[in-house]
């Protein structure tokens, strides 16, 4: 069974953001790994997901899409995260998303927000909700920044089982 894939990862649907895809050499595809606006979980998300796989005797490989020029960049640009982890600086506005906001979090709390995020987005591609409109964006927003991660994780559950089909 091969471990690196014959294609190159596909370009996320949806707008510009920080996301990792990582291949699935079991189902020959690749799948989201993790997603934010902001640049610095996404990388900590393939940090751990990588040594995880490591750890499990798999030879990883992913790729990490972000915005193109900068913040509010329409198009697509695919990075190596090799070399975006050797980047002295943790955070730039040109890894923040247009609608974005403008103060820097600190460190934990931009983690923490990118985690929440992740656990939403995840949750509503497993309904099935893939490409977000700017309003769509917007309302996620709102709700990572106005729960808890044990809430948002409850409602991504519930977003789980719907697309699911189970109760």
């Amino acid at each position: 069974m091969p471990t690196h894939p014959r294609t190159p990862s596909p370009q996320p649907p949806g707008a510009p953001r920080w996301v990792a895809m990582f291949y699935e050499p079991g189902s020959s595809s690749w799948k989201v790994g993790a997603q934010s606006p902001y640049r610095s979980p996404v990388l900590y998300a393939v940090g751990e997901m990588t040594q995880t796989l490591r750890a499990r005797g798999e030879d990883p490989a992913v790729t990490v899409w972000g915005p193109k020029d900068g913040p509010g960049g329409v198009d697509w640009e695919r990075h190596d995260p090799a070399a975006l982890a050797t980047d002295a600086t943790p955070l730039r506005e040109s890894d923040r998303t247009a609608d974005a906001p403008t103060a820097k979090p600190s460190t934990l709390a931009e983690r923490m927000t990118g985690r929440r995020q992740q656990v939403l987005m995840a949750g509503l591609g497993k309904a099935g909700l893939y490409d977000l409109a700017p309003d769509d964006v917007a309302a996620v927003r709102a709700v990572v920044d106005g729960l808890d991660e044990t809430t948002v994780r409850r409602i991504a559950h519930w977003l789980t089982m719907a697309g699911t089909g189970r109760s």
